[in-house]
Protein backbone atom coordinates (compact mmCIF):
# COMPACT_ATOMS: atom_id res chain seq x y z
CA UNK A 1 0.00 0.00 0.00
CA UNK A 2 1.13 3.24 -1.24
CA UNK A 3 2.18 5.28 1.64
CA UNK A 4 0.61 9.12 2.81
CA UNK A 5 2.41 11.54 4.44
CA UNK A 6 -0.14 13.29 7.44
CA UNK A 7 1.68 16.63 7.83
CA UNK A 8 0.68 17.50 11.24
CA UNK A 9 0.56 20.26 13.53
CA UNK A 10 -0.52 20.86 17.29
CA UNK A 11 -1.27 23.93 19.69
CA UNK A 12 -1.05 23.42 23.26
CA UNK A 13 -1.31 24.76 26.44
CA UNK A 14 1.44 23.40 27.88
CA UNK A 15 4.46 20.57 27.48
CA UNK A 16 2.79 17.62 28.04
CA UNK A 17 -0.70 15.77 27.76
CA UNK A 18 -3.12 15.08 30.70
CA UNK A 19 -1.75 17.80 33.20
CA UNK A 20 -1.83 20.07 30.05
CA UNK A 21 -4.19 20.31 26.66
CA UNK A 22 -4.17 20.24 22.77
CA UNK A 23 -6.18 22.88 21.29
CA UNK A 24 -6.05 22.32 18.27
CA UNK A 25 -4.81 20.18 15.86
CA UNK A 26 -4.09 20.10 12.06
CA UNK A 27 -3.28 17.51 9.37
CA UNK A 28 -2.35 18.02 6.05
CA UNK A 29 -2.03 14.75 3.76
CA UNK A 30 0.56 14.83 0.70
CA UNK A 31 1.32 12.02 -1.45
CA UNK A 32 5.30 11.73 -1.78
CA UNK A 33 4.87 14.35 -5.31
CA UNK A 34 3.74 16.82 -3.26
CA UNK A 35 -0.26 16.62 -4.10
CA UNK A 36 -2.27 17.71 -0.86
CA UNK A 37 -5.37 15.41 -1.27
CA UNK A 38 -7.08 16.48 1.62
CA UNK A 39 -6.88 18.33 5.62
CA UNK A 40 -8.21 18.00 8.58
CA UNK A 41 -8.63 20.47 11.49
CA UNK A 42 -10.30 20.37 14.77
CA UNK A 43 -10.16 23.17 17.79
CA UNK A 44 -10.46 20.55 21.07
CA UNK A 45 -12.16 21.31 24.73
CA UNK A 46 -9.86 21.41 26.97
CA UNK A 47 -9.43 18.35 29.73
CA UNK A 48 -10.65 17.91 32.60
CA UNK A 49 -8.59 19.35 35.19
CA UNK A 50 -6.11 20.41 33.10
CA UNK A 51 -4.46 23.53 33.19
CA UNK A 52 -2.43 26.21 31.13
CA UNK A 53 1.38 26.12 31.92
CA UNK A 54 2.28 29.50 32.81
CA UNK A 55 5.13 29.95 30.37
CA UNK A 56 2.75 28.52 27.55
CA UNK A 57 -0.18 30.78 28.80
CA UNK A 58 2.73 33.75 28.34
CA UNK A 59 3.72 32.91 24.89
CA UNK A 60 -0.24 32.27 24.16
CA UNK A 61 -0.47 36.12 25.01
CA UNK A 62 2.13 37.39 22.44
CA UNK A 63 -0.29 35.53 19.54
CA UNK A 64 -3.65 37.18 20.17
CA UNK A 65 -5.24 35.63 16.49
CA UNK A 66 -3.47 32.27 16.71
CA UNK A 67 -5.40 32.24 20.18
CA UNK A 68 -8.58 33.44 18.98
CA UNK A 69 -8.36 31.07 16.26
CA UNK A 70 -7.69 28.01 18.20
CA UNK A 71 -10.48 28.51 20.71
CA UNK A 72 -13.21 29.13 18.15
CA UNK A 73 -16.10 26.23 17.19
CA UNK A 74 -14.58 23.83 20.07
CA UNK A 75 -15.43 19.87 19.93
CA UNK A 76 -14.83 17.76 22.71
CA UNK A 77 -11.82 15.42 22.85
CA UNK A 78 -13.36 12.42 22.28
CA UNK A 79 -15.93 13.87 19.10
CA UNK A 80 -12.91 15.32 16.92
CA UNK A 81 -10.27 12.30 17.56
CA UNK A 82 -12.85 9.80 16.63
CA UNK A 83 -13.60 12.72 13.87
CA UNK A 84 -9.68 12.50 12.77
CA UNK A 85 -9.37 8.30 12.82
CA UNK A 86 -12.50 8.31 10.71
CA UNK A 87 -10.80 11.12 8.01
CA UNK A 88 -7.43 9.44 8.75
CA UNK A 89 -9.27 5.73 8.01
CA UNK A 90 -11.11 7.13 4.42
CA UNK A 91 -7.69 8.59 3.04
CA UNK A 92 -5.83 5.80 0.14
CA UNK A 93 -2.66 5.02 1.51
CA UNK A 94 -1.08 3.84 4.67
CA UNK A 95 -0.86 6.62 6.82
CA UNK A 96 2.09 8.37 8.13
CA UNK A 97 3.32 10.69 10.79
CA UNK A 98 5.07 13.92 10.09
CA UNK A 99 5.95 16.91 12.30
CA UNK A 100 8.50 19.22 13.31
CA UNK A 101 9.45 18.27 15.80
CA UNK A 102 7.33 14.96 15.88
CA UNK A 103 8.56 14.23 19.44
CA UNK A 104 6.26 17.08 20.75
CA UNK A 105 3.67 16.71 18.40
CA UNK A 106 3.41 13.18 18.34
CA UNK A 107 3.38 12.73 22.14
CA UNK A 108 -0.02 15.00 22.09
CA UNK A 109 -1.70 13.01 18.77
CA UNK A 110 -0.71 9.56 20.26
CA UNK A 111 -1.96 10.33 23.65
CA UNK A 112 -5.41 11.43 22.60
CA UNK A 113 -6.12 8.58 20.02
CA UNK A 114 -5.02 5.90 22.54
CA UNK A 115 -7.16 7.62 25.62
CA UNK A 116 -10.14 8.72 23.33
CA UNK A 117 -10.40 5.99 20.63
CA UNK A 118 -8.29 3.04 21.79
CA UNK A 119 -5.83 2.85 18.59
CA UNK A 120 -3.33 4.73 16.04
CA UNK A 121 -3.61 4.25 12.57
CA UNK A 122 0.32 5.63 12.60
CA UNK A 123 1.09 2.80 14.95
CA UNK A 124 3.28 4.16 17.46
CA UNK A 125 6.20 5.86 14.94
CA UNK A 126 6.53 8.81 13.89
CA UNK A 127 8.56 10.66 11.13
CA UNK A 128 10.72 13.45 12.24
CA UNK A 129 11.02 16.43 9.87
CA UNK A 130 14.24 17.75 11.61
CA UNK A 131 15.64 14.09 12.30
CA UNK A 132 15.45 13.76 7.97
CA UNK A 133 16.89 17.08 7.52
CA UNK A 134 19.96 16.30 9.75
CA UNK A 135 20.44 13.58 7.61
CA UNK A 136 20.04 15.23 4.10
CA UNK A 137 22.40 17.93 5.83
CA UNK A 138 25.05 16.00 7.03
CA UNK A 139 24.94 18.26 9.83
CA UNK A 140 24.38 17.57 14.16
CA UNK A 141 21.20 17.20 14.80
CA UNK A 142 21.14 20.74 16.76
CA UNK A 143 22.70 22.36 13.81
CA UNK A 144 19.48 21.26 11.49
CA UNK A 145 17.24 23.94 12.23
CA UNK A 146 15.36 25.73 10.04
CA UNK A 147 17.47 28.60 9.40
CA UNK A 148 20.26 26.68 8.32
CA UNK A 149 18.56 24.60 5.99
CA UNK A 150 18.42 25.57 1.83
CA UNK A 151 15.97 28.13 0.85
CA UNK A 152 14.89 25.67 -1.79
CA UNK A 153 12.61 23.26 0.74
CA UNK A 154 10.60 26.55 1.45
CA UNK A 155 7.13 27.08 -0.29
CA UNK A 156 6.01 30.63 0.26
CA UNK A 157 3.52 29.30 2.77
CA UNK A 158 2.53 31.23 6.29
CA UNK A 159 3.73 29.73 9.27
CA UNK A 160 1.15 31.57 11.32
CA UNK A 161 0.72 28.69 14.55
CA UNK A 162 -3.03 27.76 13.44
CA UNK A 163 -2.79 24.20 13.36
CA UNK A 164 -3.97 23.74 9.87
CA UNK A 165 -1.65 26.39 8.19
CA UNK A 166 1.63 25.30 10.00
CA UNK A 167 0.77 21.25 8.37
CA UNK A 168 0.42 22.68 5.24
CA UNK A 169 3.56 24.77 5.32
CA UNK A 170 5.76 21.81 7.03
CA UNK A 171 4.11 19.40 5.07
CA UNK A 172 4.73 21.02 1.13
CA UNK A 173 8.74 21.40 2.85
CA UNK A 174 8.71 17.43 3.68
CA UNK A 175 7.93 16.71 0.56
CA UNK A 176 10.22 19.09 -1.18
CA UNK A 177 12.95 17.41 0.93
CA UNK A 178 11.57 14.30 0.32
CA UNK A 179 11.91 14.71 -3.68
CA UNK A 180 15.66 16.02 -3.72
CA UNK A 181 16.57 13.05 -1.51
CA UNK A 182 14.87 10.44 -3.24
CA UNK A 183 16.29 12.34 -6.81
CA UNK A 184 19.66 12.40 -5.12
CA UNK A 185 19.42 8.63 -4.59
CA UNK A 186 18.75 7.95 -8.64
CA UNK A 187 21.23 10.60 -10.16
Amino acid sequence: MTEIYISTDIETDGPIPGPHSMLSIGSAAYTADKALVATFSANLETLPGAQAHPKTAEWWATQPEAWAACRKDLEAPEQAMLRYVSWLKSLEGKPVFVAYPAGFDFTFVYWYLIKYVGESPFSHSALDVKSFAMAMLKADFRQSTKRNMPKRWFDNLPHSHVALDDAIEQGAMFCNMLKENRDARTA
